[in-house]
C-alpha cells in the first residue's frame, strides 16, 4: 500500500522526467512555472511542495488537463455500481 509520502516522490519523479524531456533545468522550470529554484529543488529531491506552486509546475509542464480530474466523481461500469452507490 503506497503513503502518501510514496504519492509525494512519484508525482516528484514524473515531474522531473517530464522537466528533462523538454530539456529545462530546474532553473528554467521555476521561471516559467513563476516558482522559485529552491521549491522546484526540494520538491524534485523530497516531493514537498504547497499546492499553489504545484499547480503552477503542472501548467508550465504541460498537465493543466490532469487537475480537472483530480478527485472527479468516476464513471459507473455497471448498473450495480450505481445501486450500490445509492445503499
Amino acid at each position: 500500500m503506497k503513503s502518501p509520502g510514496d504519492v509525494n516522490l512519484n508525482i516528484a519523479a514524473r515531474v522531473r522526467a517530464r522537466r528533462k524531456e523538454k530539456k529545462w533545468s530546474q532553473i528554467q522550470l521555476g521561471e516559467r512555472a513563476d516558482v522559485s529554484l529552491g521549491s522546484v529543488k526540494r520538491f524534485e529531491r523530497t516531493g514537498e511542495i504547497s499546492l499553489s506552486s504545484l499547480i503552477k509546475i503542472g501548467f508550465a509542464l504541460g498537465f493543466e488537463d490532469d487537475f480537472d480530474q483530480l478527485f472527479a466523481k468516476k464513471g459507473y461500469a455497471s448498473i450495480q455500481e450505481v445501486i450500490d452507490e445509492q445503499l
